[in-house]
């Protein structure tokens, strides 16, 4: 996740640029880096995927993000050791099912139980990273008490301060507020999709940061998502929507759930969570000399989302037989998720459980 001035944002380093350096700061989007956001450049990349270009980097099973470039170093500060609770703030308008597919998302972080490849597998890679004293992230991840905001209490159009603010309210509230917990509560924050946020669609789908406790209260890890489905299903939802430009170069892929804007929303929600377990106070996981700018655990695998995955290609997804959606991880009750690879410190590409090599 990528920040404008403090604030951070999931970044859209292709695995290229971060090769040069971590220079411009172009916000995460889950589809392929080589779709450029303006007319002209996606028809100049649409030439080069067509030219052969996705399928060069492809070739080997191993490319998934692989690479001598990436830097990824430990600051020293604080990773997610102890239990994680999250706590989802709905903002906006919410369906029972859109809050079913994304609770069920969470449960499924720490369930033994789901198939293979499974949710819970993924997480182990995040796992992986530990603090100073050795000690990984927590395994035990769950689904805590949650807040509705159906009034639209701050408004249909948010600046970034003002998801804080939302917050505020949530573990201030004078009935049932938030629990507070510094150690290992996560406060997600997830607007529906009639809410503008601030440079949600031009330049980002997600962000997480830390609150500051002259507007909360308390310093808490805390992350936001946006449901993207009418505003840039094409920008946040990739595979399961493709941008304008680049329509005729693939068809959409069929959301596990039938919920294109909150099937998108899984993966950037993912992507924040592993962040936040990382680099919760932006000083631990992160690759970069500028803290104001790393590039995090899920940045470095952004788009790639099964074996051979890179540039402008997904990777190898699977397919469910029935209903012949896409998918990468099982999780509880025989639901079905597409989630974004996570880079592994210890092979030194980005990794996930439906890899070929893993079957």
């Amino acid at each position: 996740m990528s920040r404008c001035g403090r604030f951070h944002e999931c970044l859209a380093l292709g695995l290229l640029a971060v090769a040069v350096a971590s220079g411009g700061v172009v916000a995460w989007r889950p589809w392929p880096h080589h779709f450029a956001e303006d007319g002209s450049s996606g028809e100049k990349n649409a030439a080069l995927v067509a030219g052969g270009e996705a399928a060069a980097l492809g070739e080997s099973k191993k490319y998934e993000g692989s690479s001598e470039f990436v830097k990824l170093r430990y600051h020293m500060g604080p990773v997610l050791t102890a239990n994680i609770t999250v706590h989802p703030i709905w903002y906006g308008s919410w369906s029972p099912s859109q809050k079913h597919i994304l609770r069920c998302f969470l449960r499924s972080i720490s369930a033994p139980s789901a198939p293979r490849p499974s949710v819970a597998a993924w997480w182990r890679t995040v796992r992986l990273y530990t603090d100073q004293t050795g000690a990984n992230i927590s395994a035990t991840v769950v689904l805590g008490a949650e807040r509705s905001d159906r009034r639209y209490s701050h408004g249909r159009k948010l600046s970034r301060l003002a998801i804080q603010n939302v917050i505020r309210d949530a573990v201030a509230a004078p009935r049932r507020p938030l629990p507070v917990n510094p150690r290992g509560g996560l406060y997600l924050v997830l607007t529906s999709a009639d809410v503008a946020v601030q440079d949600f669609c031009l330049t980002a789908c997600g962000f997480h940061y830390f609150t500051f406790p002259a507007i909360v209260g308390y310093t808490l890890p805390y992350a936001w998502a946006g449901n993207s489905a009418v505003q840039c299903p094409g920008f946040c939802a990739y595979p399961f929507a493709v941008p304008p430009f680049a329509v005729g170069l693939r068809a959409a892929e069929r959301p596990p759930n039938g919920d294109v804007g909150v099937d998108g929303m899984v993966s950037v929600v993912a992507h924040e969570l592993a962040e936040m377990a990382s680099n919760p106070l932006v000083n631990a996981w992160y690759a970069g000399e500028d803290p104001s700018f790393p590039t995090e655990i899920a940045d470095l695998c952004e788009g790639i989302y099964g074996t051979g995955g890179g540039g402008a290609y997904t990777g190898q997804m699977l397919i469910d037989g029935r209903s012949g959606a896409a998918y990468n991880v099982n999780g509880v009750g025989g639901s079905k998720f597409l989630v974004q690879w996570i880079w592994n410190p210890y092979l030194s590409y980005c990794s996930g459980p439906n890899a070929l090599d893993h079957q």
